[in-house]
């Protein structure tokens, strides 16, 4: 095992400077992560005990990045993408203090805390897809993204029941102890996004070439690409916050929450090393495919009994299925880019900032479902229908991506290898 072990910290040694500083960077803004995921939408459900508040707060968030993508194309004519990707980190952490100040939770307040951390991950995601696109190809996307999903896994082990029982005992049950404990959580996710830019900084990156950004006509693949996009963001709102609703609506605990998380990032994490093992390039389908039936097999469970069993199983199947899809989704996604942008002679981010309007209108629909059934009919008929309903329409994502895959295959420049003779990299990031 110890030999395995020298093996891999070996291979990522002899990977290009700039792939090790981007992964260090996202290793350690990991941290993060889940706190913004999780332990936000748990605090606005604890102090408004209303759902429709925790959807409005991530439609905000949502509603600011693909704008953020907007923006962040202009700047990067005039900053080095080290400084954008770094603001987009530590907005975050600015994101909870506005959270954290206000008094009360009203639909103002949510929504400046909202777009502030929309503005967050628009600069974040923004640099960090053509960061990823840039330094990766089809050879060691597969391994890039194994190695950031495994570390990913084992840290959604340790922080979420961390933090959970930390707000836990620490708060006694009082609601100025539980405030304080999510105050000191704030002033550790502010220090670590502040490591995470020096890290950032350690690294060669260059900006996109300075091309046109804004374009309205793409090939057809690429129009494809956009629809699984927005199926994609169907399900967005409801893989982060779902888990924090159902479980602060029906037990009511931080610590439940925290628990929860980290027993399925656990079976997530083994899962992870089984696929290493055995998958390869051409099981991306298959993969795609486990991870949305997962979904919707917790979605159903949650649906039929939405009690405190349903939330555990529910959780513990969409622990299993996010990496999943996203170990699918993310290299066939660049793939189309790498495709596309040869053909039509463009730049690649103007694609990633493209993409990422095909995935707001996704979410923006997936949270219009929610609020719909929360105001016409209840809170609890939205918890418990909405999530099955979404998680049944990202099902045809498995028919669209075979499309894509088959596309793409056909369009591939001649004499590049195709993926069934590239090696399993993410086998090579594990094993």
């Amino acid at each position: 095992m110890l030999g395995k072990l020298n093996k891999e910290i070996r291979h990522f040694q002899q990977q290009p400077h700039d792939f090790k500083i981007l992964v260090l960077t996202n290793l350690v803004y990991a941290f993060v992560l889940p706190v913004i995921d999780i332990f936000v939408a748990a605090y606005v459900m604890r102090h408004s005990n209303d759902p429709s508040k925790v959807v409005i707060y991530q439609l905000t968030i949502y509603t600011g990045i693909p704008l953020t993508f907007l923006l962040n194309g202009i700047l990067l004519k005039h900053f080095n993408i080290r400084k954008l990707y770094s603001a987009g980190m530590m907005l975050s952490g600015i994101s909870m203090i506005i959270m954290m100040s206000l008094k009360t939770l009203d639909l103002v307040g949510i929504g400046v805390a909202g777009i502030t951390m929309g503005l967050s991950f628009g600069f974040y995601w923004a640099n960090r897809d053509y960061l990823a696109l840039a330094i990766t190809n089809d050879h060691n996307r597969n391994y890039y993204y194994g190695l950031e999903t495994f570390f990913y896994t084992i840290i959604a082990v340790i922080i979420p029941v961390t933090i959970g029982w930390f707000i836990e005992f620490r708060g006694g049950g009082t609601d100025d102890k539980v405030n304080g404990s999510y105050q000191i959580i704030t002033g550790a996710v502010l220090v670590i996004t502040i490591l995470a830019s020096i890290v950032c900084f350690r690294g060669n990156f260059k900006n996109p070439a300075q091309k046109k950004y804004i374009f309205f006509k793409f090939h057809p693949l690429w129009y494809r690409l956009l629809s699984l996009a927005m199926l994609k963001g169907l399900a967005q709102g409801f893989l982060v916050t779902a888990p924090a609703m159902l479980i602060m609506q029906l037990l009511g605990k931080e610590g439940a929450l925290g628990s929860a998380q980290s027993v399925g990032a656990i079976i997530a994490a083994v899962v992870m090393y089984v696929l290493g093992r055995l998958s390869k390039p051409s099981d991306r389908i298959k993969i795609f495919a486990a991870g949305l039936g997962l979904f919707f097999l917790g979605a159903l469970f949650n649906g039929i009994l939405f009690n405190g069993t349903g939330v555990v199983i529910f959780i513990l199947l969409l622990l299993i299925a996010k990496p999943l899809m996203d170990l699918a989704y993310f290299p066939i996604q660049f793939k189309v880019i790498d495709i596309v942008s040869k053909i039509e002679n463009r730049g690649e981010f103007a694609y990633i900032m493209n993409h990422e309007w095909g995935l707001y209108v996704g979410r923006f629909l997936g949270a219009g479902t929610f609020l719909a059934l929360a105001y016409l009919v209840s809170g609890e008929a939205a918890l418990r229908y909405a999530i099955v309903i979404i998680a049944a329409l990202q099902l045809c994502s498995i028919f669209v991506a075979k499309k894509i895959i088959a596309e793409g295959e056909k369009l591939q420049p001649a004499g590049e290898p195709e993926e069934e003779k590239v090696t399993s990299a993410v086998a090579e990031s594990i094993v």
